[in-house]
């Protein structure tokens, strides 16, 4: 035992249990959410309003969520997992019948002092559920057939009520997240064959089914992947977002324009300049460096959280946080790929800095549970 651990055993629990925070990912959480804020300050054209000031609020809130969810004992949210699934299947399905309509898709649901977003939070959800299944589940069975059928029906139920709403990006998030959570457990590679077998199969399906009675995808999804192969068939129609998005991309060069002197977000070319594609307006107010930077704190927060799980001894703790590690990973890979054109257009949000409310406190949440998983993991006596 070090010193300094040692000292700490001898302040009280409650003190105790902020000591062993993680403070340099709460502060990189801080960092990468200031990034967001000043953005926004400069999307508004030098204002705190409409959009910076709401952000701030809510990132204050999602910090004193965070820290509250870091303070209870990591085994509590372990037993809570089975209810948190249960609760944001719920929501789901309630957005069915009692969702707002926003853009043409139905995916927010009105609880009176918040309008949530239900699918964000069975992102994190269906990781804390999958964990919890493989942290009872012996590890002999793990690739047993018969026990694999349960997390895949953990995964198919939202994946399918996500899909009516429509949202085939949060969709594909779901599969990949479980997938992710699953592969950790200890799953046997031949099952991730079987599915990327069947992903080229399905690819094939959807791509035959346009235009027939069974056709598989919204007509909108078919015009986004036309628009990812060749944007310049329609660059002011389907293609005008990625067109744009690319022209603010190129024009930060190296070092960017400056603050506040990027001309696509300030003359109104580029469009979703405060929420999916914030990035761009990042590349050309302080380009390569300043996406670069970005990119560096992200990857920053990952590191910290593989580095936790791998201490951690608890098998929940170590899936859960690796879990929403590479769930996070996720979030921002898919939003810069879609904005490169290295992707197709998806209502992905980039973390802690695009515009929104359920994304940034749920994720905020996520984080309180990886730094449950930190405090509460076994140390040595």
């Amino acid at each position: 035992m070090s010193y300094l651990e040692h000292n700490v055993k001898t302040v009280p629990m409650g003190l105790r249990k902020i000591l062993y925070l993680n403070w340099p990912l709460v502060l990189l959480l801080i960092s990468v959410a200031s990034v967001g804020f000043l953005m926004l300050y400069s999307v508004a054209g030098g204002s705190i309003r409409p959009w910076a000031e709401p952000q701030m609020k809510r990132f204050v809130m999602g910090l004193v969520l965070m820290f509250g969810v870091a303070m209870v004992p990591i085994w509590f949210w372990r037993n809570m997992a089975g209810l948190a699934y249960a609760v944001s299947l719920i929501l789901l399905i309630s957005v069915e019948f009692y969702g707002d309509v926003g853009m043409g898709a139905k995916r927010w649901i009105d609880l009176g002092f918040i309008r949530l977003q239900p699918s964000e939070l069975m992102k994190i959800t269906l990781v804390m559920m999958i964990a919890a299944y493989y942290d009872w589940l012996p590890v002999d069975r793990v690739s047993h057939p018969l026990w694999v059928m349960v997390p895949l029906v953990l995964i198919i139920l939202p994946v399918f009520l996500v899909l009516k709403q429509p949202d085939l990006g949060t969709s594909i998030l779901l599969i990949m997240g479980g997938g992710i959570v699953m592969w950790l457990a200890g799953l046997h590679w031949g099952y991730f064959a079987a599915v990327i077998v069947s992903g080229f199969g399905t690819v094939f399906a959807v791509i035959q089914s346009r235009g027939m009675p069974w056709q598989m995808l919204k007509d909108y999804q078919y015009r986004r992947i036309d628009t990812f192969l060749n944007p310049d068939n329609d660059p002011l129609g389907t293609g005008y977002h990625i067109t744009q998005s690319k022209i603010a991309l190129g024009s930060g060069g190296f070092s960017g324009r400056g603050f506040m002197q990027g001309t696509q977000s300030r003359l109104n070319f580029l469009p979703e300049k405060h929420t999916d594609f914030i990035f761009t307006t990042l590349a050309e107010e302080f380009g390569f460096i300043g996406a670069i930077s970005l990119l560096a704190l992200y990857a920053l927060i990952l590191i910290f959280c593989c580095v936790s799980a791998l201490n951690n001894r608890d098998r929940f703790a170590s899936l859960l946080t690796l879990g929403i590690g590479a769930t996070f990973f996720l979030f921002f890979a898919v939003n810069m790929s879609m904005v490169m054109g290295l992707a197709p257009v998806v209502g992905v949000p980039l973390p802690l800095v695009s515009y929104g409310g359920s994304a940034m406190l749920v994720l905020m949440v996520a984080f309180g549970l990886v730094q449950s998983a930190h405090i509460h993991r076994p140390r040595q006596t």
